[in-house]
């Protein structure tokens, strides 16, 4: 695959991923029909013309309709930062355990696992 293909498709997982998660943080904050778009052409993988014919409407609706829910999650994300926070406290995580090495206490791996299991 050539170089620049490959970046494409990174980029895009990287977006999608993302949205997953805005999704799965925000998502009690759409409506049953935003929440509706999201999960069939993230979750689903659902190209525009399935969710079209899915949700009886055009591929024109499909866009926009996804276009302002994507914008409404960045919009919470960008107020409220819970996908921010979980990347921090990820990356501490992982900084912790890698500074402590294996050589930890019981106490130490038990809060380490505990803060893990938060997200």
């Amino acid at each position: 695959m050539p170089k620049g293909m490959m970046k494409n498709v990174l980029e895009e997982l990287e977006r999608t991923m993302r949205m997953n998660y805005l999704y799965d943080f925000y998502h009690t904050l759409l409506t049953s029909r935003q929440r509706k778009y999201i999960e069939l052409y993230y979750l689903e993988d659902f190209t525009f013309s399935e969710i079209a014919e899915e949700l009886d409407v055009t591929r024109q609706a499909v866009y926009d309709n996804l276009k302002r829910s994507k914008d409404l999650l960045e919009h919470y994300e960008e107020n409220l930062g819970m996908y921010r926070n979980f990347i921090s406290r990820q990356s501490l995580i992982k900084e912790l355990g890698e500074i402590l090495g294996e050589d930890r206490s019981h106490d130490v791996k038990r809060i380490l696992e505990t803060l893990e299991a938060l997200d």
